[in-house]
């Protein structure tokens, strides 16, 4: 198949693009590489196009005879979205919708879309399923949520078939240590962890809040590696071709770890760094977010099998090449 791939010059976009090689497939990059590298599209053309420019949409279908649509380009930093959520809800939200309007006018009826788990908000219950209430608590996560309403009404009107993939905590890198989790600005734990463990110029890594209800005071989290993340997306990308409409899962691995069992992870695997500074929490962050995968599982036979270790180790693999 001939898959667009939006946001294949980024961090899990362009692992996905070489899982999609791999396995035969031929991924397509859409990329503006605002927060994309160019250096990551090493499997299929990298076409520089915003989705906000409906023209280019246009063109690349026309281009292209795109088979399926994989929607990984959003603008994803909570604090950010607290800050400027005019800019969330154009990128995630308005974009979303031309690229929903493209794929229509090009008979493209097959979309897996990359969503978060932000998308309920503080938990009422944990783990958190897919029938949990969605009440996001940053514009990051209504701009995910929003772009979901869309999709799905797509999917009604217009007979379209859709997934929805809930990511909680992506982490990890690439196993052959080729491309990998590359932020400016860094937001994500694990890398800035590893960042400050390698490099001692860099200083202690900053841990957000230690006063949450937690046996630790420090948030909790479920991490999910980011080759798993891949594996799901193959998996929907399946199921498309046997159902209709639209559907949501959440991909997580069930297992939720603090901030500071995450600092133990690292340090056992980086000679006991880095040091940490203990700082403000960042606004937004709800204190536990871990998953119920049951229903990924049970529909598209998906099952997560990398844990926290692998997520710290393949991470590091990657940061000490990149850094070398």
């Amino acid at each position: 198949m001939i898959i667009l791939v939006c946001g294949g010059a980024g961090y899990i976009g362009s692992h996905m693009c070489k899982r999609l090689a791999r396995d035969g497939h031929v991924p397509i990059t859409l990329d503006n590489l605002s927060t994309g590298h160019e250096w990551a599209v090493k499997w299929g053309p990298l076409v520089r196009a915003d989705l906000l420019d409906p023209a280019a949409l246009v063109d690349v279908f026309r281009e292209y005879r795109i088979d399926a649509v994989m929607h990984f380009a959003a603008r994803s930093i909570v604090s950010e979205s607290m800050q400027d959520p005019g800019l969330y809800f154009r990128n995630n939200v308005a974009g979303t919708l031309n690229l929903l309007d493209a794929m229509r006018e090009a008979s493209v009826g097959k979309f897996v879309f990359s969503s978060t788990a932000a998308v309920y908000g503080n938990p009422q219950y944990t783990p958190i399923d897919e029938a949990h209430p969605c009440a996001p608590i940053n514009p990051y996560g209504w701009s995910k949520l929003m772009a979901e309403r869309f999709i799905e009404e797509y999917c009604r009107a217009h007979g379209m078939q859709a997934v929805s993939l809930r990511y909680f905590n992506a982490a990890g890198a690439d196993a052959d240590g080729e491309i990998g989790e590359a932020h400016e600005p860094e937001t994500h734990l694990i890398p800035n962890l590893i960042r400050a463990a390698i490099d001692p110029s860099v200083g202690p890594a900053k841990v957000f809040g230690n006063d949450y209800e937690t046996a630790d005071g420090t948030c909790i989290r479920d991490y999910i590696h980011v080759d798993d993340l891949c594996d799901a997306h193959l998996l929907a990308l399946d199921f498309l071709s046997r159902s209709g409409g639209f559907n949501a899962f959440n991909l997580g691995c069930g297992q939720g770890y603090s901030v500071a069992q995450v600092l133990a992870a690292c340090r056992a695997q980086c000679n006991g760094r880095p040091e940490v500074e203990f700082v403000e929490r960042r606004p937004g962050d709800p204190a536990r977010l871990v998953a119920s995968s049951v229903a990924a599982a049970a529909t598209l036979g998906w099952k997560p099998s990398r844990g926290l270790a692998d997520c710290v180790a393949t991470a590091l693999t990657w940061h000490q090449g990149s850094s070398s």
